[in-house]
């Protein structure tokens, strides 16, 4: 249960903490060490040193890789010691997210109606999931749509007023993933980081889609020794770096962050495009120039980065529109910085809850690690990722269509269409149900209708994937083409579109076209080992055995029990 009290800052130097980041590191590795054995195989430095500003890795050990995705998390820091201590919180984090998550006992399983039964008076109020999709739905159709499901309940402190609020959580969790999750030494420092981080993919989100004209941030207008520290490793060797105003009007200020380098674009570096939140303008700068520390490889070791909450841009073309805006000092930004953590989140909070997007937070911490971690959400806040075409029903329908017993399924499917008629979506739901019912034929005549309905080009180049994915289902490979070819024209951002198209390319052994398709996936990031070792074979085929012998090594590296790309490296190796 989350209790918030008095929490003041003793570490204030590139970020505001309850303790120092070696008292963090030091008592979290003893706790991991005697609490959670396998949680944590190593943390290391993985920066080349070229900007002097640490970045460090913090890697799983067994026990972590069997309840989570990632094998590795990312930290930032201005110091060794913070970036250590970020990558080991998160870690913690990540960890205690999905640990929480796979625990079915932390959760009553319920209808809408079956919660508002069982606890009168203390669910969250129904416009706040109508808010979450910013919806204009009545109340009435809001509940027939969440009584199509039993949701995971659980409770969430409302940060603004104290009060604890049954809420569908696994509702959020399928609007924001883990975006909101979070880590501290304190639930005040932690809860105030997950609000920050939710801003700031908010307010990311918003930018990108409408790509304003912003303020610029005078990188000569503070004197704080860290911050000039961090700007100076950017100017002596070079690299463009643009601070912005994103803080939109929001209590706490955002600072977007792009920088590239003219020497290295594109063969060695990408160009980084990110931001970061905190309760002061100068913590929030320095969060978002160690981000893209964090990101970019130093500039000069061909790293690519997976894109979340602000796109990736590939020419220096699509920046221009944030070379423009009034430059303005750092200090102009808004702030809630005070000595006292708690003072900031209940300002960030009450800010929030004015403007009618609250702040809530859950517990997630690991019952036996006990070190403070938390999931926080705020309804009527977006993300980068998720369609700006939602609502109730679409997301109702998509849990329907992916995880529903069929007949469930089928008449929530019409209970959606009486309240959506002709809606753009209920063709590619039913698409995906028969799908995963095993009538393929039948899925791929839906999302071949469901294609020209879709409202914007990512949607209908989903349609088109569904429909190539359901023809490579019956293996028919050339069929799979076109769909792709269309997938891909309405948007090339996507790896997995490539990564399909690639594989039917290499059935009909079009080993040059596969290897092209393989290689733009590994461009939008760094890829898996399956990817690698794709691509690999490809080169291989082709008789590039240099080249596949590096990418089949680096598969190889990721994966070492990957059998059949140690099959094709030993044979080329013996050959």
């Amino acid at each position: 249960m989350i209790v918030l009290k008095d929490c003041n800052k003793q570490y204030t130097t590139d970020q505001d903490k309850a303790c120092s980041p070696q008292e963090t590191v030091a008592r979290v590795r003893d706790l991991l060490a005697k609490k959670c054995e396998g949680v944590l195989a190593e943390t290391d430095q993985v920066d080349t040193g070229r900007l002097g500003i640490p970045v460090f890795v913090s890697k799983c050990g067994p026990a972590a890789k069997a309840v989570m995705p990632t094998r590795k998390q990312m930290g930032k820091g201005a110091s060794p010691e913070q970036a250590e201590a970020s990558a080991l919180m998160e870690l913690v984090e990540r960890f205690s997210y999905f640990s929480f998550w796979s625990n079915e006992e932390n959760f009553v399983k319920l209808t809408w109606s079956e919660a508002i039964e069982k606890w009168p008076g203390q669910v969250m109020d129904i416009s706040r999931i109508s808010c979450s999709v910013d919806e204009d739905i009545a109340d009435d159709d809001a509940v027939r749509l969440m009584d199509l499901h039993k949701w995971r309940f659980h409770p969430a402190m409302n940060i603004a007023t104290g009060e604890h609020e049954y809420v569908p959580l696994d509702w959020f969790k399928k609007l924001n993933e883990f975006n909101g999750s979070s880590a501290g030494n304190t639930f005040e420092e932690s809860i105030s980081q997950g609000g920050c981080e939710l801003v700031e993919r908010h307010v990311c989100a918003v930018i990108d889609r409408t790509r304003p004209t912003l303020p610029t941030i005078d990188l000569n207008s503070s004197d704080d020794p860290v911050f000039k520290r961090l700007v100076q490793c950017f100017e002596k060797n070079g690299i463009t770096l643009i601070l912005k105003d994103f803080s939109m009007d929001y209590p706490v200020p955002t600072v977007g962050a792009i920088a590239w380098d003219g020497k290295t674009f594109p063969a060695l570096s990408e160009i980084v495009f990110t931001a970061g939140t905190a309760a002061s303008p100068l913590k929030a700068a320095v969060r978002a120039i160690t981000e893209v520390a964090q990101l970019a490889g130093d500039f000069e070791t061909s790293r690519v980065y997976e894109a979340s909450g602000l796109p990736k841009f590939t020419d220096l073309e699509q920046v221009k529109w944030l070379q423009e805006g009034e430059i303005v000092p750092l200090d102009s930004l808004p702030s809630v910085e005070d000595g006292n953590i708690y003072v900031e989140l209940m300002t960030l909070a009450k800010g929030l809850e004015s403007g009618g997007t609250p702040l809530y937070s859950v517990d997630t911490r690991h019952p036996d690690l006990m070190v403070t971690t938390n999931y926080n959400f705020v309804p009527g806040f977006d993300f980068r990722e998720r369609t700006p075409n939602r609502s109730i029903g679409l997301f109702v329908g998509r849990i329907l269509a992916e995880d529903a017993d069929f007949g469930d399924a089928l008449e929530g499917l019409d209970v959606i269409e009486d309240i959506y008629p002709d809606s753009y979506f209920l063709p590619f739901f039913r698409g995906l149900l028969a799908l995963r019912m095993g009538d393929v034929e039948y899925a791929i005549e839906q999302f071949d209708a469901a294609e020209p309905l879709q409202p914007a080009n990512e949607e209908r180049a989903l349609a088109a994937f569904y429909q190539a994915y359901a023809l490579s289902q019956l293996e028919r490979w050339e069929e799979t083409v076109k769909p792709l070819d269309r997938a891909i024209q309405l948007d090339n951002d996507c790896k997995e579109f490539f990564n399909l198209r690639g594989v039917a390319h290499f059935k009909a052994e079009r080993y040059a076209e596969a290897a092209q398709d393989f290689q733009a996936s590994l461009t939008i990031d760094s890829g898996t080992a399956h990817d690698l070792a794709n691509l690999g074979l490809c080169h291989k085929f082709m008789g590039n055995e240099s080249e596949a012998l590096d990418y089949l090594g680096a598969a190889l590296k990721l994966d070492p029990e990957l059998e059949y790309a140690r099959a094709h490296y030993d044979e080329i190796k013996q050959s």
